[in-house]
């Protein structure tokens, strides 16, 4: 029986969006393949005080609209644009609660662009189909449930979008309704 070659680096398959292990706002440490297998994700790095903060609202709308069906909404805190995100994590926590009841899941504060660029957001921005630097506040990423990111989305496109909310059903294998 012959022996299986070794595989180089450069032939192995891309990873998917989700193998990455991550902080939760809480502080526990969250390994993304293992919590979100089998589910549509979408990521979105949020802020508190930014002029595209009031979709929370739609965020929390979605979660509350497909979650049983298999839709993950993950939020992932960052700094980097204007300084509009300057909570601690309880700080954040509280604000999401208190003004859009927010429930959906949370990451720590991470910056997704620049040299401290978390390795979520470098295979975001740089190995998914979907290339490209963060520009603003909430900019969406939707991945399948096969961890493929299949569809990005600029800040102005809001949750409850048709746009997205149809990429969202389609990826959750139909209406959704």
């Amino acid at each position: 029986m012959a022996a299986t070659p070794p595989i180089h680096a450069e032939d192995a398959p891309s990873p998917h969006a989700l193998d990455f292990t991550m902080e939760t706002l809480g502080g526990d440490t969250v390994d993304l393949a293992e919590k979100y297998r089998g589910k549509v994700v979408l990521l979105v790095n949020v802020a508190s005080k930014c002029g595209y903060t009031p979709q929370y609202a739609g965020l929390q709308e979605l979660h509350e609209r497909y979650a049983d069906k298999g839709l993950a909404i993950v939020g992932v805190p960052c700094n980097q644009f204007g300084g509009q995100e300057p909570g601690t994590a309880d700080q954040i926590a509280a604000f999401c609660s208190a003004n859009y009841g927010a429930e959906f899941d949370m990451l720590a504060k991470v910056d997704v662009n620049g040299e401290d660029q978390c390795p979520l957001y470098a295979y975001l921005t740089n190995e998914s189909p979907y290339p490209g630097k963060i520009n603003w506040n909430f900019e969406k990423f939707l991945v399948s449930r096969d961890g493929e990111v299949i569809g990005r989305y600029k800040s102005a496109v809001e949750p409850t979008s048709v746009e997205l909310v149809s990429a969202i059903e389609g990826a959750l294998g139909g209406g959704g309704q």
